[in-house]
């Protein structure tokens, strides 16, 4: 009983989950919504159709029934009359012999036992006037009105559909025939009715229309197995296309459909599969065109070291005696060796960007506390950041836990955002943050300088891309150190995301697993919670080494 009571509340969520299921089931199968569409229009048509042949059938059915029936009780009603007509009875007896003879003549001649025979009204009595005679299965059935046009109208039949009772206590459908009978010696005029069943051909139509319906769900079967015949045979190369073209979308460009025939299958597999050439000739030459212009950066790169070493040497021995040279000379040099060390870093950027296109980037993953490597790259950008009057916080509530990364790559990312944002931070305080969960950790740079807007925050990564071109870089930056550190987090399987807003400043935060493979569920919004405000509240003097602020929040983890 209680197994029972368990599966009816799971039948019950079966039966309601039906309409859900057929819906999508409409919404994804192609041949699923011809076949039903074919059937409901053939189901329409055959219902409509059969609806008007059974009508036509009743209908003339009806009408030949009813002008059998009309002969057959002017026939009856004829050779009554001259019955009637040819007799001399004049006394009650030989009347009600007579009457009784003419109605086993109608009953004859009509093939009916369902009679009546009422004296027409207003006439004057006569006492050997036979009495009215009415069969039990026309009580109650003849109406007012159709004595009405018979006593109206003589010598004129007249008919009405009426529902003569069955022995079962039910009805079957019949006509009722009024028509006027004229006795001899003056005995008056009489109303003769004569009853007609027509059960046979109520039952005759009744066969006619389950044979009918039995045919329609004949019809409807085999238009279903012809509809899905003729829709498999063209949903078929259809959903060979769609596997095809998912196939190429994937990267399989040798696949291609087969051709067979000539008909519009055909050439649609033909200009499908020349389209696939098309696009695998248009790939294969943009690959190579990539791996070409790789060659070139990296090989350009490597053939710019040996003269950059010699130029890096011979300014090492100017830059080492400046001081004997004359003040533009020495100026120069100052310069030369300047621009020689941003030429080596963007050379060094030039080289890990096309080993990145390349593929051939290899992580030396080792357990890493980022407090611990945000707090040495905050202290390796302490001169700058004072040069620039601004003041690095760093802020680590949970950071404490070691995550499985490069720390080289790493190291690279927080140097880079930082002196993005002491170059963009117009002097206000530098926040950096770290913070992790079970599963992740991250750090976030918040810097309280121009901002960007959101067109601008969208390419902020882009190679060589400057929110303002005319603005100089004030630290030597390549132009490339943010699109190192994107591909340097996706390497680790994380994120770097931007937030960004004119006069708010700039968010950026790096979002890496503590484990490889993990889920990336960042512990830091990347909104700050202070958008609108100009800075925080100092807490040190400028230029000042960083700070560091930790809370006792819980942080659950291996």
């Amino acid at each position: 009983m209680a197994a029972a009571d368990a599966q009816s509340p799971r039948a019950a969520l079966s039966w309601r989950d039906v309409p859900r299921r057929l819906s999508v089931l409409w919404r994804r199968s192609l041949q699923f919504r011809t076949v039903i569409i074919t059937l409901g229009l053939s189901g329409l048509a055959i219902l409509v159709i059969g609806l008007y042949i059974s009508f036509s059938v009743a209908s003339n059915l009806f009408q030949a029934n009813r002008d059998a029936v009309l002969e057959a009780s002017n026939n009856a009603t004829g050779a009554a009359q001259s019955l009637l007509s040819a007799s001399d009875a004049s006394d009650r007896a030989s009347m009600q012999k007579l009457v009784a003879d003419a109605i086993s003549t109608v009953s004859s001649v009509s093939g009916s036992n369902d009679l009546g025979l009422f004296r027409a009204p207003g006439q004057d009595a006569v006492t050997f006037a036979p009495s009215d005679r009415l069969s039990p299965g026309l009580s109650g059935v003849i109406t007012p009105e159709l004595r009405s046009q018979v006593q109206d109208h003589p010598d004129t039949q007249y008919w009405q559909s009426v529902a003569l009772p069955d022995d079962e206590g039910g009805t079957h459908p019949g006509i009722v025939v009024g028509s006027d009978l004229e006795l001899p010696s003056d005995a008056g005029r009489y109303e003769l009715y004569i009853g007609y069943d027509l059960a046979e051909a109520e039952q005759t139509l009744a066969f006619m229309q389950i044979t009918g319906m039995v045919g329609a769900a004949a019809l409807l079967a085999l238009l279903s197995a012809i509809t899905l015949v003729v829709v498999r045979g063209v949903i078929e190369p259809i959903r060979a296309t769609a596997a095809t073209s998912r196939r190429l979308a994937a990267g399989d460009l040798g696949v291609r459909m087969p051709e067979s025939g000539e008909d519009e299958l055909s050439t649609l597999a033909a200009s499908f599969n020349g389209m696939a050439d098309s696009l695998q000739a248009r790939i294969k030459e943009l690959a190579e065109l990539s791996v070409m212009q790789q060659r070139f950066v990296s090989d350009v790169s490597h053939e710019l070291r040996t003269p950059l070493t010699t130029i890096r040497l011979a300014g090492d021995v100017l830059y080492g005696q400046r001081e004997d040279f004359p003040g533009p000379t020495s100026r120069t040099v100052e310069l030369l060796h300047t621009q020689t060390d941003r030429f080596e870093r963007l050379l060094a950027d030039l080289l890990e960007i096309s080993r990145y296109d390349a593929g051939s980037v290899t992580l030396a993953t080792e357990p890493t506390n980022l407090v611990h490597l945000a707090g040495d790259a905050i202290e390796s950008m302490h001169q700058l950041a004072l040069e620039h009057g601004t003041e690095l916080r760093l802020e680590a509530p949970g950071g404490h836990l070691d995550a499985e990364v490069d720390p080289r790559r790493i190291r690279r990312i927080v140097r880079n955002l930082l002196g993005n944002a002491i170059e963009h931070g117009e002097g206000r305080p530098i926040v950096v943050a770290v913070d992790s969960n079970e599963t992740a950790i991250a750090l976030s740079v918040r810097d309280y300088g121009m901002g960007m807007t959101q067109e601008e925050a969208e390419r902020v990564f882009d190679r060589f891309w400057r929110a303002d071109p005319s603005r100089m870089r004030t630290i030597g930056g390549t132009g490339l150190g943010l699109a190192i550190s994107l591909e340097d987090a996706v390497a680790h399987g994380g994120t770097l995301d931007v937030w960004s807003k004119p006069g708010a400043g700039t968010v950026f935060r790096l979002t890496l697993p503590r484990v490889p493979g993990a889920e990336v569920v960042s512990p830091l919004p990347l909104e700050p919670a202070d958008a609108g405000a100009a800075g925080p509240a100092p807490t040190g003097a400028v230029g000042a080494v960083p700070t560091l602020e930790t809370g006792s929040r819980e942080v659950h983890g291996a």
